[in-house]
């Protein structure tokens, strides 16, 4: 498949309607030097408040502006990389014009260049590499807080890392679903902003969040 560099005006849309096309293009990251390059193959769309028709109880941008969540609200095309259960580093994709907030989880991809670095920084092989979004985060490099807002558009170097977002073409069949372990409504079939590759082993297994499984029976 051939690539090409993603530009802001590709991810000036909402993220909900970026995330599919995201599955199958390239993360390339080089951080102290060594390059490890991803496929996508599982993301999840985030809105921040008053994005789109539907508020999102699960964004991390849901209560307006913060410290933490501020690159959600800037320019398309950086990355927002925040620490998960003060462990995780995961990173999203910022999509939508900039002041209104939103971004793109990388939940899982597959690993096609830099094995050996990838492997040496999770310590797992195969399929399990970089799937969950705090694997992905592990076999990238790219750390919180200080690789957080690095620019995947022009590939400027931050903190001795550099990313870059390549697009392939549209791909022919997209799964989609509820998003994984999300608490709540936002866990249900109500949110169905889960998207990853039908059949693909680096997609990472569903699993209900907190009161999501009791949620989508009422919903």
């Amino acid at each position: 498949m051939t690539h090409r560099r993603a530009t802001r005006a590709d991810l000036e849309r909402l993220p909900l309607e970026v995330a599919p096309r995201l599955l199958g293009a390239e993360l390339r990251t080089t951080v102290d030097e060594i390059e490890v390059r991803l496929r996508i193959t599982e993301v999840e769309a985030y809105h921040g408040r008053d994005t789109g028709e539907l508020p999102d109880p699960g964004s991390h941008a849901r209560m307006g502006l913060t410290a933490r969540n501020a690159t959600m609200w800037g320019e398309p095309g950086h990355l927002y990389v925040y620490l998960s259960h003060g462990i995780h580093s995961c990173v999203n994709v910022v999509c939508g014009p900039e002041g209104v907030a939103g971004g793109v989880l990388l939940r899982a991809g597959e690993v096609i260049g830099g094995a050996d670095a990838a492997t040496a920084r999770s310590r797992r092989s195969g399929r399990d590499l970089a799937r969950g979004p705090g694997r992905l985060g592990q076999v990238i490099g790219l750390r919180y807080p200080m690789h957080d807002g690095i620019d995947a558009v022009t590939g400027q170097e931050l903190a001795g890392a550099r990313a870059e977002l390549w697009l392939g073409e549209p791909l022919a069949e997209v799964a989609s679903g509820p998003r994984v372990g999300v608490a709540g409504v936002a866990g249900t079939g109500a949110f169905p902003w889960r998207f990853w590759v039908p059949g693909d082993r680096t997609v990472s297994p569903f699993r209900w969040g907190r009161g999501a499984r009791e949620a989508s029976v009422l919903n």
